[in-house]
């Protein structure tokens, strides 16, 4: 039978948003990052094993992880924003950034890899594809950037299609940042479903004309934390923009024109993702500006 003190040292873990804590005793640098088990998790696919397939792993591996962190901050910002805590909300926006920095100019390590030694272990990658992280996806919808029929390419994955669902159901970080708005008084038309492209202009110039406000040097600063975190949003909408840009030219320079090993269209298919924003309104509004 277990003594009490022993009992009391028993591991214990609780998790949150994707996040798991647990005990580890006793500790130390390595037993803390788990250090062992993340050195045992780059699985080779080419047989004997490519020497650049580990870089190709351990790149996308860390990108999964940066995107992990920033799902647990954006949720944190919807959280804080529902709570009026907008100053906060901006202090963990500009986290998510720092991040976006970094993953933009973590793709060039891939350039490192000559073409031809990719091909030396690209066929073993069928049909996994960069199309299916689920987290990017998941930070796509948070971002507002929602397509239904992307669900559909999770279907066979259970968490990852449950996710999914639940982050497109979800209000997306502008919806978020315009229900603070109208709580504060702020007349922001939703533009209804099935609008053309006319009425659609109405009412976003309406959502303009009020936005107009946050960058209005004759409030006194009135606005100014409103301001900061729309700026912290342009700035994630930029990265995203930026990331894609390089992902494509990286992509293109290592493969060409060549199809997506998950059957996508490649370059093609990057490309037209190029011009896709999550906050138009606040881009839109800069041509307003005088």
């Amino acid at each position: 039978m277990q003594n009490k003190e022993g009992s009391q040292k028993e591991k214990h873990s609780s998790s949150y948003g994707g996040i798991t804590s647990g005990g580890h005793s006793p500790l130390s640098y390595n037993s803390y990052l788990m250090v062992e088990e993340l050195k045992k998790l780059q699985v080779c696919q080419s047989e004997p094993a490519h020497h650049d397939e580990p870089l190709f792993i351990i790149i996308h591996q860390t990108y999964e992880l940066w995107f992990k962190l920033m799902i647990h901050e954006l949720d944190l910002v919807v959280s804080l924003l529902n709570q009026d805590k907008v100053r906060r909300a901006t202090h963990y926006m500009r986290r998510v950034v720092a991040i976006m920095r970094v993953l933009v100019q973590q793709i060039h390590i891939l350039e490192t890899m000559a073409p031809r030694d990719f091909l030396g272990f690209r066929d073993k990658l069928n049909p996994a594809s960069g199309f299916q992280s689920s987290q990017f996806r998941e930070i796509e919808f948070m971002a507002g950037l929602k397509e239904e029929r992307f669900l559909q390419h999770f279907r066979q994955d259970k968490e990852a299609y449950e996710n999914l669902v639940k982050r497109f159901n979800e209000p997306s970080l502008e919806e978020v940042f315009y229900g603070y708005l109208r709580r504060h008084g702020f007349k922001l038309p939703t533009t209804p479903a099935g609008s053309d492209e006319e009425e659609s202009r109405k009412f976003e110039a309406a959502r303009i004309e009020e936005l107009l406000a946050l960058y209005d040097d004759e409030t006194d600063g009135k606005y100014i934390d409103l301001h900061d975190l729309a700026e912290r949003f342009i700035d994630l909408d930029e990265l995203i923009s930026l990331w894609r840009t390089h992902h494509v030219t990286v992509v293109e320079r290592i493969i060409g024109f060549k199809r997506g090993t998950g059957g996508s269209e490649g370059v093609g298919y990057l490309r037209s993702t190029l011009y896709k924003r999550c906050f138009p309104d606040l881009w839109h509004l800069r041509t307003a500006l005088k």
